[in-house]
């Protein structure tokens, strides 16, 4: 992201037909520098500000599918950004959409190329570091300290290939030249500030986001809480100081802190042991690590990735818990590869939300029931040996009523009861027409038999079901009976051979317990339904 911003703000000045002498492309190197210090600078502003302000909430819009999707993105780019490492190739930086693909494609378009010693030297640190860290986790009872395998490998790795040249020999990509001390504080550029402030609000939220998911990982892991304010301001004030040195943006990661959780390391003491060996090495000793093949900190690299990439594992238990969380997870993860990691992080919680919006418009009624020899209720689709009362429905609503869900509740409902109760009132009102006429007409007796028909000549008439239709909203209403003489019993045989639709259920539990609110909408829905 940050190379994107330097490389539209201050362009290689190359064209077809045009070079650039060595002073004009240092000149063009400063200038690369000041933009990227002073971008750094901007963004650790902006996170401070964050922090200060408790903006920090925004990480519960992080979910734990979101974070494991998207850190093992984070895990696949660095595997890729590695490999032209692993197989001594050279190959040009990607940025945005599909780098990583653009980086694969060029990996395999020169696999012809591969340095077999970058090669040979990967894999035997691969396994080395994989076999010796495989012991750690099987001994650690009886180990009073995990075996630094990692540090061992450089050592001996750094060693080797200096005193058999592998640079010149065999062509090995080393480290090189580290250079000593620190870089003057210089004063960011204001004008750096004006052009770049939309992309360094991104970085700074993408940079957080990337902190705080790999931190969420090893949170859970170790049992332990974070706190999101606390990491905007710590992140903040290190990108302030660190545009100020001439420093990159900052941001967890994922790689070295991979290592430095899997080699035992606990508390921020180790975070100050690492942060001090770096400033012994960039004041004192980086010389002894300039002739270390850039292969060995791959193959370190990806074997400490391991734990990342097996959250692949997690898909399928959460496709059998939670469709919803499972497509977050995958959607996430796809999103990040392809798009990358800051347009796959806005997909991310854009998904996510849509989930949420889902869950509630679209919530799992269900119908309860009594489990046998208990007075427990649940779910009747859960158990076998499940009892519903005959003629009671129970139905739970999980969500809150409202405009979005109110049609689906209703639609839900209906189908718990087995019938469409404006059909049935509908038809009833049509029969009780039918019966008071007959009653009018004294073609019903009362008897203490119950009630006879005394003719069975009564039949529909068109322009009655034309009237019928015309006023349609008087089939609507409640059932009147109050001034018949008898008594109806809707699910017994009606006089005249009068045909209503039977109904097994006399009571209908509606069980609101989760409901948190009812909007307008919903109460309207829920009073058409009564």
């Amino acid at each position: 992201m940050v190379g994107s911003v330097v490389a539209s703000l201050v362009p290689d000045g190359t064209g077809t037909n045009s070079t650039v002498s060595a002073t004009d492309q240092d000149l063009i190197n400063e200038q690369r520098i000041v933009v990227a210090a002073s971008l750094t600078f901007l963004v650790g502003i902006i996170q401070l500000a964050l922090g200060l302000l408790r903006i920090g909430f925004i990480v519960i819009y992080l979910s734990e599918p979101l974070i494991n999707g998207f850190t093992t993105a984070a895990a696949i780019e660095v595997v890729v950004s590695q490999l032209k490492y692993i197989f001594g190739l050279k190959v040009s930086s990607f940025s945005g959409p599909l780098a990583n693909f653009y980086v694969l494609e060029s990996i395999f378009t020169q696999i012809t190329k591969t340095n077999i010693a970058d090669l040979v030297i990967a894999v035997i640190v691969m396994v080395c570091v994989y076999i010796v860290k495989e012991l750690n986790n099987r001994y650690k009872s009886k180990l009073p300290v995990p075996i630094p395998i990692e540090i061992i490998m450089t050592i001996i790795a750094a060693g080797v290939s200096y005193a058999f040249n592998f640079a010149d020999k065999y062509k090995v990509n080393i480290v090189g030249t580290i250079q000593k001390g620190y870089q003057p504080p210089v004063a960011p550029s204001i004008s750096v500030f004006q052009a770049c402030i939309a992309n360094s609000f991104s970085i700074a939220i993408v940079g957080f986001a990337v902190a705080f998911s790999v931190a969420k990982v090893y949170a859970i892991k170790h049992n332990y809480t974070i706190n999101g304010n606390q990491e905007l301001i710590a992140f903040g004030l290190s990108n302030i100081l660190c545009g100020s040195f001439k420093g990159f943006a900052a941001s967890t990661s994922l790689s070295r802190s991979s290592v430095q959780e899997s080699t035992g390391g606990k508390t921020q003491v180790a975070g100050i042991i690492s942060g001090l060996l770096v400033l012994i090495v960039t004041l004192a000793v980086g010389y002894l690590l300039e002739p270390l093949p850039k292969s060995v900190l791959a193959a370190i690299i990806c074997v400490n990735l391991k734990g990342m990439l097996m959250k692949f594992n997690e898909i399928p238990v959460l496709f059998k818990r939670d469709k919803y969380d499972c497509l977050v997870w995958v959607l996430t993860f796809v999103a990040s590869v392809i798009l990358g990691l800051d347009l796959g992080l806005a997909v991310g919680v854009g998904i996510e939300l849509l989930t949420v919006v889902f869950r509630v418009q679209f919530p799992k009624f269900v119908q309860l029931a009594n489990i046998e020899k208990t007075d427990i209720y649940r779910n009747r689709k859960d158990y076998n040996e499940i009892c519903e009362p005959k003629g009671l429905k129970i139905f739970r609503c999980p969500a809150p009523i409202f405009f979005a869900n109110s049609s689906f509740f209703k639609d839900k409902l209906i189908d718990a009861v087995g019938f469409n109760p404006l059909w049935v009132l509908r038809k009833r009102n049509k029969a009780l027409r039918k019966i008071k006429k007959l009653v009018k007409k004294g073609e019903l007796c009362v008897t203490p038999r119950g009630v006879i028909c005394t003719s069975y000549d009564y039949k529909d008439s068109d322009n009655e079901d034309e009237l019928d239709n015309n006023r349609i909203e008087e089939l609507d209403q409640p059932i009147n009976t109050a001034d018949l003489p008898i008594v109806i019993d809707w699910n017994a045989d009606l006089p005249n051979n009068i045909q209503v639709p039977r109904i097994e259920i006399h009571s209908l539990i509606l069980d609101f317990g989760a409901v948190s609110f009812i909007d307008i909408t919903g109460i309207k829905a829920l009073k058409g339904i009564l």
